[in-house]
């Protein structure tokens, strides 16, 4: 028998369940990229069902199909230029209304669709029970309730995905007031000469409501269409007293209560012990306190796991050195392989993976349990001092582990601006490798309170340059516009699943940047073009910061990994006593550039690989540039205090 492919492709609101029926039909054969020339995240995966080989596209979690994010332009893009054989709507059906708002925006698309009515343990926990049937037959399109986390309803709803891929039967699309349509069918005449990949109702729509793409695309092709759109759309203002926009959205919305009412039964819900805890996770006081417990306690996992687990693992490249050295022996060759390129694989596992595995853990937990979400709406006001959504919040304190997760968690955003301005600001944050360089020279020789200083200090900078980008970016910032998901029990294979994907991609794609660096710099080392840099810099690492002259040195080398900084510097020294060798404002000031420098080479090559070539440039030469602007500064400062 002949086996035959289909695309499908699961499009939904954010937190229905989309992600964990994706995993659950997929499994282990799925990878996860990039949408061509984006910065959004596109998990794609396959299966076999019934003599089918089916390609499962999970398209980014939307609330509408405007063009207001790039990810929703990416959905509608997908859906309607590439034309997957069907569409899988996922539906939370415990707030089913709210739900059938996009799903009437998917109809609009004509596409060939199946619906899941997804979380029905949850909508009956609350006492909503929801007739399929009847909802199946009032939309016009098959609809399969499911429970995803146990793997419930998922083989009718490929039985159903299959049958609808053969008729090829498109869904028809919501029929609206009669004054709307009037305007819409009166658009629909006049766009019968423009060839465009959409459905003319849908393009119709579209004018009607202003989308800035569907008139670039149209009126491009037939300009004297402006005039009458701008007409008809005057038309439906005076009749119903709104902006057209407004009054087709009250349509979805109206055709989306109706339809909810008939379909939903209520009774009396059961008493969820997660009700309490909902209550106090955004409570105005209370809210705070568990937030910076979780908080600290992911800081605190994450940092401490991590560090036990890269010196485990330093240790373990440690005596494989001298493994290597038996066999290989210690020439310029086998030198050259080791610390070009097995020391660059080293610098990864070692900073890298011990840090990101837990992180990974951490993260995919909160976003299935559903606390992500309280985060974000409590961080959400101090979040937009620099142009940012409470989101963002997540990826700067998990940059006080280590930069690179951060810099990977940044695709939380929603648009591609606030994912470069998370980044920038998550870049800024100490990590504990620059943590080690604080606290083994200020802490250590000054005093735990000049380490706090820095901190401190450092969280003003973020501030300030956040600011500052922010206003340079053009664009405008995004409110946060969320559902507050239900809590839930997390499921061991999803959470297993996400982290092992990111890793893989992680691995893949950001190692052999590691290693080309590690290797370039080594290179220069051993041709003699390093001391050559290093008198170079003396105007700035002398005259400018203060600074001996071995730090040269010392700060290219921390381009690799933060803590051999520290390490090289004992060494150019001869001594780890390094009250004997730099005066407590050498000591300031080295801590302060080493902080605020751009982190090290693996997360240069995460911003390489999630921004591109030249915003990774950027970045790093802003950050370089004025964590040397700022040394010095505060080399003449101290200075200046100490003297007087």
């Amino acid at each position: 028998m002949e086996t035959r492919k289909l695309r499908v492709a699961l499009a939904g609101n954010a937190n229905v369940g989309k992600s964990v029926i994706f995993n659950q039909l997929t499994g282990l054969h799925q990878h996860i990229g990039n949408w061509p020339g984006k910065t959004v995240e596109k998990a794609e995966g396959t299966l076999r069902f019934d003599g089918y080989i089916i390609d499962v596209i999970d398209l980014p979690g939307i609330y509408s199909l405007s063009t207001y994010s790039l990810e929703e332009l990416i959905s509608r893009e997908y859906i309607a230029v590439e034309q997957p054989d069907v569409i899988v709507n996922i539906i939370d059906a415990s707030t089913l209304e709210r739900n059938l708002f996009f799903t009437l925006q998917l109809m609009e698309l004509e596409p060939r669709m199946v619906v899941a009515l997804n979380m029905m343990d949850v909508a009956r926990d609350k006492g909503i029970y929801i007739d399929a049937e009847k909802l199946s037959k009032l939309l016009g399109v098959p609809v399969v309730p499911t429970i995803a986390t146990r793997g419930i309803g998922l083989t009718e709803l490929m039985h159903k995905v299959i049958e609808t891929a053969e008729k090829g039967e498109a869904v028809k699309p919501p029929v609206y007031g009669p004054e709307v349509e009037a305007r819409i069918k009166t658009l629909m005449e006049l766009l019968e000469d423009v060839e465009t990949p959409y459905p003319r109702r849908w393009i119709a729509i579209k004018l009607l409501e202003g989308d800035e793409e569907v008139e670039r695309i149209v009126y491009r092709l037939k300009p004297e269409l402006r005039g009458e759109v701008e007409r008809l759309r005057r038309e439906i203002e005076e009749i119903h007293g709104h902006d057209a926009p407004s009054v087709i959205a009250s349509e979805r919305y109206a055709i989306a209560s109706r339809i909810a009412v008939e379909v939903i039964t209520l009774k009396s819900p059961r008493r969820r012990i997660g009700e309490r805890l909902e209550e106090l996770t955004v409570h105005p006081l209370w809210g705070y306190v568990i937030m910076i417990l979780v908080v600290l306690a992911i800081f605190y996992g994450v940092f401490s796991l991590g560090d036990y687990l890269s010196q485990l693992i330093e240790a373990g490249f440690g005596s494989l050195r001298g493994l290597y050295v038996t066999h290989l022996g210690s020439g310029p060759l086998a030198e050259l392989l080791w610390s070009g390129v097995i020391e660059g694989i080293a610098a990864g596992v070692t900073i890298a993976l011990p840090y990101i595995i837990p992180f990974y853990i951490a993260l995919s937990l909160l976003e299935d349990s559903g606390y992500l979400a309280r985060i974000a709406y409590l961080m959400d006001s101090a979040m937009h001092k620099i142009g940012l959504h409470g989101k963002g919040f997540i990826p700067l304190i998990l940059g006080f582990g280590c930069n690179v997760p951060a810099m990977l968690s940044c695709r939380i955003m929603e648009t591609e601006r606030e994912r470069i301005l998370c980044a920038f600001a998550a870049s800024l944050i100490p990590c504990a490798a620059r943590g080690v360089v604080i606290m083994g020279l200020v802490s250590r020789y000054i005093g735990f309170q000049w380490a706090l200083t820095l901190y401190a200090l450092d969280l003003l900078i973020i501030f300030a340059l956040g600011r500052v980008a922010f206003r340079v970016i053009p664009g405008e910032p995004l409110g946060l516009i969320m559902e507050m998901p239900p809590y839930r029990w997390p499921t061991a294979r999803v959470t297993l699943s996400k982290t092992w994907f990111k890793l893989r991609d992680f691995i893949l794609k950001a190692f052999p940047i590691m290693v080309l660096g590690n290797f370039v710099i080594y290179l220069s080392a051993i041709m003699g073009w390093l001391p050559i840099v290093v008198d170079a810099l003396r105007p700035v690492t002398v005259w400018w910061l203060g600074l001996p002259l071995e730090t040269g040195v010392t700060l290219i080398f921390g381009l690799l990994r933060k803590e051999l900084a520290l390490v090289m510097l004992a060494s150019l020294f001869g001594t780890s006593d390094f009250s004997a060798v730099m005066t407590p404002i050498q000591m300031y000031v080295y801590s302060l550039v080493v902080m605020v420098y751009v982190p090290c080479i693996a997360t240069i090559a995460v911003l390489v690989r999630e921004f591109g070539l030249k915003r990774a440039l950027i970045i790093t030469l802003i950050e370089i540039g004025f964590a040397l602007l700022l040394g010095g500064i505060a080399y003449r400062l101290l200075l200046g205090v100490l003297t007087h």
